[in-house]
């Protein structure tokens, strides 16, 4: 047998160098920019976490909501909570998927008919991670008539640093926290007694 015909090549038979190519600059700048976003959001985050809920007496930033069709404030599609200066607000966080939350609903609506021919008490309901139909049907279910809107992006809820659905938050004249119900109010006597003490200053 030809020993040529048996035996390998140096050429063929010798591992060749992994030929190394350059990641293009423009690459490189897109994922160290999406590293440092990203970075940035975990530390944002982080800070959030830090901060803790907010504290009975805290003064809260202004901020805005807007109203679901049919649940808005006088004809207002929107408001500010510097709108309701010198009046006490109960901002109620709900979603349609929150077992908890029916619980208290009837409560919620009949503390709301109680306090509104006094006009020294508003309130309002952010729908919390929710689909509007849905949302809607809560409303319906549970005869909901006080202000309610969708917690657009979060941002309200965000600002109040929720942990779930219901969460209650009352805010007095002066825009500042008074009182908050973490989960469903046991009975309405308990709205009465979070309120009437803010009312009777």
């Amino acid at each position: 047998m030809n020993e040529q015909s048996t035996s390998l090549s140096p050429e063929k038979g010798s591992p060749q160098p992994a030929l190394r190519r350059s990641v293009p600059l423009w690459i490189q700048i897109i994922v160290w920019a999406g590293l440092l976003g990203l970075l940035t959001l975990v530390a944002f985050g982080l800070r959030r976490s830090q901060q803790g809920s907010l504290v009975i007496g805290d003064t809260l930033p202004n901020f805005s909501l807007s109203f679901f069709d049919g649940y808005q404030m006088q004809g207002q599609s929107q408001v500010n909570l510097s709108d309701f200066k010198g009046k006490v607000v109960v901002l109620n966080f709900w979603a349609s998927w929150c077992k908890p939350c029916e619980q208290e609903a009837a409560f919620m609506e009949s503390a709301w008919r109680y306090y509104k021919p006094g006009g020294q008490v508003v309130f309002v309901g952010a729908d919390y991670v929710d689909t509007e139909p849905e949302a809607r049907g809560y409303l319906k279910k549970f005869d909901i008539s006080y202000p309610n809107g969708p917690d657009l992006g979060t941002k309200v809820s965000q600002l109040f640093r929720i942990t779930g659905v219901p969460e209650t938050y009352i805010i007095d004249q002066n825009g500042k926290l008074a009182f908050s119900e973490i989960g469903p109010f046991a009975s309405e006597a308990d709205i009465h007694t979070a309120i009437d003490g803010l009312i009777k200053k």
